[in-house]
């Protein structure tokens, strides 16, 4: 439970923003396709591709997904494991999407965010 809570608590701190951690600097690129609905945060953590994938983005994507594998797996070391790590700060994650921004669903579908909160995996806390 200790190890739980120890993730839960890192996880949040680097999703609210006080951990600056590399994925949390935001290039024009990136928040563009996130403007854009192009692309989304995914339940497990990582950036997924909202409809075609290209290269431009797909890069963009990928970059910032080893960014935070990375993260996860420094942070992880200590408390829990990477997946572990990467579920909780998803969940996260996904609860700060600001209206107008794609997230996927734990059913697979891709959501626009509106004002209401957003759906997320029944074992986000």
């Amino acid at each position: 439970m200790r190890t739980l809570l120890s993730t839960i608590a890192m996880a949040a701190a680097i999703a609210s923003g006080m951990i600056a951690p590399a994925f949390a600097q935001r290039d024009p690129a990136y928040q563009a396709a996130r403007e854009q609905g192009l692309i989304g945060e995914q339940p497990d953590g990582y950036l997924g591709i909202v409809g075609s994938a290209t290269p431009a983005l797909q890069a963009i994507v990928n970059n910032i997904n080893i960014q935070r594998k990375r993260q996860y797996t420094q942070q992880a070391a200590a408390s829990s494991t990477v997946e572990q790590m990467a579920f909780v700060t998803g969940c996260n994650l996904i609860l700060r999407t600001a209206a107008g921004e794609k997230y996927r669903a734990p059913d697979g579908r891709w959501l626009t965010r509106g004002s209401d909160a957003p759906v997320r995996d029944p074992r986000c806390l």
